[in-house]
């Protein structure tokens, strides 16, 4: 009982008290403009009824929620006059008024899902036109017609000058920056098929909340996450004068892929990775194989002089991209994903090595934070 109880009790609705006066104006402005037209059309043309009650409705969406599918120009003209004929056609084949009315709400509903103009002001103007037993179709042009045009240019406006997007075309959404994405439109349009039910908001609105929800979620496991957290530490390091043979015995048997080349003062001078060993061994186009190669690079000439690269030095890459210790972990991520980076050294205070954060220390870091438990 407690469970049905809290069920009928009412979200809250997010929204300020001046989004909540910008849609009460506009409601009374728009209504107030089209009455005023629709009248002064009704006295040259001697219309008994000038203004219908569904427009009240359909006011509510037009000003209150702009965005929503219900309440695009579309849906607004198209659902309020196509289900106004459904209900003269009912009121006029149809005697019982009960009948007829539930007939035409239900046809109505069928014919705006068809056409794509679902609006729920829609089926209370079949059921007025069956209620008031309208059987002529210039009902349905005025005052239905002409009512929802005169409201839909009033909400054109006044959302436009208001700051709100109206009407709401549909715009494809992309993740913010910041955070990969771990769904794609497709996914999307997925859970969409899925859930298969009429949601009340666009779904570029939807797909946009839940990408900015997801970004939300990564700043929340990750944003006070810093380098110095998941960095490696107590790293093989080289110098500038450290043999080839012995920087690479050191990655053989650290199984590592890239050595941080330091000064005395423990500062970055360089990197060498696997991919300046093959670099600098020979050209392809020498007869010799990639094993024979690489050793003859890394066997030492025993000259004074020599064009032949003898250590690190010689073949590191001395353009390196460091990050603080400090520095928050999830700034680094486009760095791996789109920059192309592999191992970035982190360095202390006094720009000393401190640790490296490699696409391993990475991909382990999204991995906890993906994790649902």
């Amino acid at each position: 009982m407690q469970a049905a109880l809290a069920a009928l009790r009412p979200a809250p609705v997010h929204v300020d008290r001046r989004e909540r006066l910008r849609a009460v104006l506009g409601a009374m402005l728009g209504l107030a403009f089209t009455a005023l037209l629709s009248q002064a059309w009704a006295s040259h043309g001697h219309a008994a009824a000038w203004l219908v009650a569904p427009l009240g409705a359909t006011a509510v969406l037009v000003f209150a929620v702009p965005a929503s599918p219900l309440a695009q120009p579309w849906a607004v003209v198209g659902g309020n006059t196509l289900s106004a004929l459904v209900g003269i056609a009912c009121a006029a084949w149809v005697p019982d008024p009960a009948l007829a009315g539930a007939l035409a709400v239900g046809l109505a509903i069928g014919l705006m899902f068809t056409l794509r103009c679902l609006h729920p002001p829609g089926g209370a103007s079949a059921l007025l036109a069956v209620l008031g037993h309208m059987t002529s179709p210039s009902f349905a042009l005025f005052p239905v017609l002409v009512n929802s045009v005169l409201l839909v240019l009033a909400g054109i406006v006044y959302n436009s000058l208001t700051g709100r997007r109206y009407p709401h075309a549909q715009r494809p959404a992309a993740p913010p920056a910041g955070a990969p994405s771990r769904f794609s439109a497709a996914d999307f349009d997925a859970a969409l098929a899925h859930y298969n039910q009429v949601l009340d908001i666009p779904r570029d609105d939807l797909e946009a909340l839940l990408h900015e929800a997801e970004l939300a979620s990564w700043r929340r496991t990750l944003g006070e996450l810093r380098c110095a957290d998941v960095m490696s530490t107590g790293l093989v390091t080289a110098e500038f004068g450290t043999p080839l043979t012995e920087a690479w015995a050191l990655m053989r048997q650290r199984r590592i892929k890239a050595l941080p080349v330091i000064d005395r003062a423990r500062r970055i001078v360089g990197i060498v990775t696997v991919a300046d060993f093959m670099r600098h061994a020979q050209p392809d186009a020498s007869p010799l194989g990639l094993g024979q190669r690489l050793r003859a690079l890394l066997a030492p000439s025993g000259l004074v002089h020599s064009d032949k690269p003898e250590v690190v030095g010689q073949i590191m890459t001395r353009q390196v991209r460091v990050a603080s210790a400090d520095r928050l972990v999830v700034e680094l991520v486009p760095l791996f994903s789109e920059g192309g980076h592999h191992h970035i050294p982190i360095i202390d205070g006094e720009q000393r090595l401190a640790g490296i954060i490699t696409q391993s220390d990475l991909v382990r870091v999204l991995y906890r934070a993906a994790r649902p438990d």
